[in-house]
């Protein structure tokens, strides 16, 4: 397996696609990565789902020179990990090149989840471009389908495999955010709606958690979902026609609410990165994406509709 570049001093920002077969060729392109990070003396986050966490943990003796996250929680939600786990790292360590294994994108994900998961690999490169950062992204090639390989190949603009490293003839990571700003799908499920307006916003939160609670949702996810729900729906009366429709339902696995209005959100990374510390605005979104349990979303200039995911099992 090829070391990938992040083991030598580089400028910029770095962004490659680990592509590995085994635990052996994850250890070969992961643990290198790691020990050429604190050899140069640069602060290291691993970020990956439990197992694969355990392994390059153990296998570089399990420092605390390296701080791990285990992306099952840290990145449930995959429009959290740039603003809360990627940023929040970079930003403890001002003036310093950050190195990042980030693992968002696994077998265990479900069809939901993944198109989320997509738009945050392209995300990535306009996030931290011009950031003197490196962030490695393994991809299982032996569990994930063709789908999720040939996307990562559009969201990274250098491959890493057995073969050797290469640039990406595929790279277009716009592409990949735009393919999958799709209309969502119907729920399967009959849905509770409300129609809302900038003088009744407080129906909103009553209807909210009357419909949280009886999912058994516990309390503190009920205010959660109570404050996600209502930073949306106020973000309508200011910017979406002036009110909306409120819908709810649920899944055998979660509690869903649905905001549909007639704004257009115009700029991609609307709650996928922190705002500038003297931005005014754009903070409404990261903090939804703080609180869900995975946000979906889909906007054009006909209308935008916000699909909130609040787990109903521990």
């Amino acid at each position: 397996m090829t070391v990938p570049d992040g083991t030598a001093p580089a400028a910029g920002f770095v962004h490659e696609g680990l592509f590995y077969r085994d635990a052996d060729d994850l250890l070969a392109g992961t643990v290198p990565f790691v020990e050429g990070g604190l050899a140069a003396g640069e602060p290291v986050l691993v970020a990956m789902p439990g197992a694969n966490l355990r392994r390059v943990r153990a296998a570089v003796g399990g420092t605390e020179r390296v701080r791990w996250a285990d992306m099952t929680e840290a990145g449930r939600n995959p429009g959290r990990i740039i603003p809360w786990v990627l940023q929040a790292f970079a930003d403890r360590h001002p003036g310093r090149r950050v190195r990042i294994i980030g693992e968002p994108i696994w077998a265990g994900r479900s069809e939901v989840e993944y198109p989320a998961c997509a738009q945050h690999e392209a995300m990535i490169n306009a996030a931290f471009a011009g950031r003197a950062a490196t962030i490695l992204c393994p991809y299982d090639v032996a569990a994930l389908d063709d789908v999720a390989l040939a996307d990562a190949c559009v969201t990274h603009p250098v491959l890493v495999d057995r073969a050797g490293r290469r640039p990406s003839p595929d790279y277009a990571p716009a592409e990949v955010v735009a393919r999958y700003n799709a209309p969502l799908p119907a729920p399967a499920e009959s849905t509770a709606a409300l129609a809302y307006q900038v003088d009744t916003l407080s129906d909103v939160r009553r209807f909210v958690a009357d419909h949280a609670t009886a999912a058994g949702l516990a309390a503190d996810r009920v205010a959660d979902l109570q404050i996600a729900v209502t930073e949306l729906a106020t973000n309508s009366v200011a910017h979406g026609g002036g009110g909306g429709v409120l819908h709810v339902w649920r899944t055998a696995a979660h509690l869903v609410c649905e905001l549909r209005d007639h704004g257009w959100l115009a700029d991609p990374m609307a709650g996928r990165v922190n705002p500038a510390a003297d931005g005014v605005g754009g903070r409404g979104l990261v903090i939804v994406h703080a609180l869900c349990d995975l946000v979906r979303l889909h906007t054009s200039p006909a209308g935008t509709g916000v699909r909130l995911f609040m787990r109903r099992t521990p």
